[in-house]
């Protein structure tokens, strides 16, 4: 009786799956992309629901990660710019989050920068998670709410993260001490310190690296942090050692070898 009883309990295959209940050309390029796992014939798929007009916030933003997965992030790119006129207002600031990180995928360096920055000007403006005080992200399958003090922290983040990518560090120093006054971590925290290393600020950087050593900072008693912090204590150690060696000591050696 009871195995009867879960039998007809048993969840629906839709849901299974994880997957949108019908047979729209949404949903079938879904299925195609998670139950048979055919990513190319996927792609073709979203395309048919982008153009029948089905669910196109979704399709859109969909098939620009399944291209991302299968190396084609320029044309995901292109495909982004060419059809985020036909979703709505809600979706995309989803799409420009897709957009940051294919530009990461292809080394676009200056469009991450500049898309970064008008995230940011959002959040200024009140405009960020379409007006309210915080939204639903998602990672590694779990659900939890960001606030906007701590979206802001994040973009900065990957402001601080690109200026590196171009080498300038007195640009990243700034971003990341700024998203460390808002919502610090020790991820960021070690950014900071590559940053001054790079600008041979050594004391400051020796005074943020304590800091995540002894366990002042948000993070810091996670084994890949403080692994991490150990690395560029190794190599403020280096630098300095190497400094020390190349400077001159003050001594004159004129006609001594005459």
């Amino acid at each position: 009786m009871s195995s009867q009883r879960k039998g007809s309990e048993a969840a629906p295959y839709h849901v299974l799956h994880k997957l949108p209940p019908g047979d729209s050309p949404y949903v079938r390029a879904k299925h195609v992309q998670l139950v048979e796992k055919d990513p190319g014939a996927a792609i073709a798929l979203f395309w048919k629901a982008i153009n029948a007009g089905d669910k196109v916030d979704s399709a859109l933003k969909d098939m620009a990660v399944v291209m991302k997965q299968q190396d084609r992030a320029e044309e995901a790119i292109e495909a982004i710019k060419a059809f985020r006129d036909r979703c709505s207002k809600h979706a995309q600031e989803s799409l420009d989050n897709v957009l940051i990180d294919l530009y990461k995928k292809c080394g676009k360096v200056e469009e991450q920068i500049e898309l970064l920055k008008q995230k940011l000007r959002m959040i200024l403006q009140g405009e960020a998670f379409n007006g309210k005080a915080t939204k639903t992200a998602r990672s590694h399958g779990r659900k939890f709410q960001v606030t906007v003090k701590q979206e802001t922290s994040r973009i900065l983040g990957n402001l601080g993260w690109a200026y590196m990518q171009k080498g300038n560090y007195l640009a990243a120093e700034a971003v990341y001490r700024k998203a460390q006054s808002i919502d610090p971590d020790a991820n960021k925290a070690c950014n900071l310190v590559l940053c001054l290393i790079k600008q041979t600020q050594y004391a400051e950087a020796q005074a943020v690296l304590n800091d995540i050593l002894r366990g002042k900072v948000i993070g810091s008693d996670e084994p890949k942090s403080r692994n991490r912090a150990r690395e560029l204590l190794c190599e403020l150690e280096t630098r300095r050692s190497s400094s020390a060696f190349s400077e001159p000591s003050g001594i004159e050696f004129r006609g001594c070898f005459c």
